[in-house]
């Protein structure tokens, strides 16, 4: 009886329990893990992909000509733990007939959670509130002490009416916002619809929002699309949010109109870099919140993450549909 030729796969990090035990149970996959919980360093990755079958990487690890090289002709598969996949040099991957399987949809609504917390926690100073009650700061009540602002009556400019800005739209509904705007490629009457939302251009909703959050992709289009002019025609008391990719914002552009107060504050979850060093500008300023890409960090949802990436390689690699391939 012949031997049976396994393919190889290799995971760039430590994954959930669930995508690592589907993994484990495909007998016909060799599977090697960078067993550790930080970024593979990229002589690693080198050497780990070199003949591999099927790479199943995050959006940390930079998959460029180089990687595809040091794969070789045997790769057929990307799987990445991600809904975003601007890590990814998709013209080469394409080029090469390698499929690519992403994870859109299962972190949706832990990102939209995630989002209105940080609306919450950036716009009613929260961080602040907190440091004063440790260092001693609280004497007694005082009727203007640590002020924020509200979203009853309030309008929320949403950048990105995608499943994610949708999500997020109907998380901020019952909090009695008065009127919802939203930017984007093109009008979605039927998205918008539920929350009457209004499509207008990108001035427009800087200037006219109380609360602007941006859930865009990251594309040619909306690189740096925050950037001086959009923080100068917004309102000195809205409040700015950024849960897409931190390359949509200029952040020097940020700093200067949070420390000028041109804008009242900004929450980010995603910056340039990643991590942001603890020396940054931004990082000095109290009116500005800054949490460590953690969108979509629950149990259940990493878990699930973790599951379909496994699943769209492993039917990748059998020549089987993905549960949710990215068509190139």
């Amino acid at each position: 009886m012949r031997p049976v030729l396994l393919m190889k796969v290799f995971v760039t990090r430590r994954i959930p329990p669930e995508g690592r035990a589907a993994l484990a149970r495909a007998a016909d996959c060799e599977v090697e893990q960078w067993d550790s919980d930080e970024p593979i360093p990229v002589k690693e990755l080198e050497r780990g992909v070199a003949g591999a079958h099927g790479l199943l990487c995050l959006l940390s690890d930079r998959v460029d000509k180089r990687i595809l090289d040091a794969a070789g002709a045997n790769l057929k598969v990307i799987s990445t733990l991600s809904v975003g996949v601007d890590h990814l040099a998709l013209d080469e991957i394409k080029k090469r007939g390698i499929r690519v399987g992403y994870t859109p949809d299962v972190l949706t609504d832990a990102t939209a959670e995630l989002a209105v917390s940080l609306l919450l926690t950036t716009c009613r100073r929260l961080p602040e509130a907190i440091e004063e009650v440790k260092n001693g700061g609280w004497t007694s009540w005082k009727p203007l002490w640590l002020c924020g602002y509200g979203l009853t009556q309030s309008t929320v400019g949403i950048v990105g009416l995608g499943r994610i800005g949708q999500a997020i739209a109907r998380r901020l509904k019952p909090f009695g916002v008065q009127r919802f705007l939203y930017t984007g490629r093109q009008p979605r009457p039927e998205e918008a619809a539920e929350f009457q939302a209004e499509f207008v251009s990108t001035p427009e909703l800087a200037a006219q929002s109380d609360f602007i959050v941006v859930a865009c992709s990251l594309t040619p289009a909306t690189k740096g699309l925050c950037n001086k002019d959009f923080f100068q025609k917004m309102k000195e008391t809205a409040v700015f949010v950024n849960i897409s990719r931190g390359d949509v914002v200029n952040q020097d552009d940020l700093y200067q109109a949070l420390a000028s107060g041109q804008i009242a504050a900004a929450g980010l979850d995603v910056t340039t870099p990643e991590p942001l060093p603890t020396n940054h500008p931004l990082l000095t300023l109290k009116n500005c919140v800054i949490l460590p890409h953690i969108g979509s960090a629950t149990h259940r949802t990493r878990n699930t993450m973790s599951m379909l990436a496994a699943n769209n390689l492993l039917a990748g690699l059998r020549g089987e549909p993905m549960p949710s391939e990215l068509m190139l």
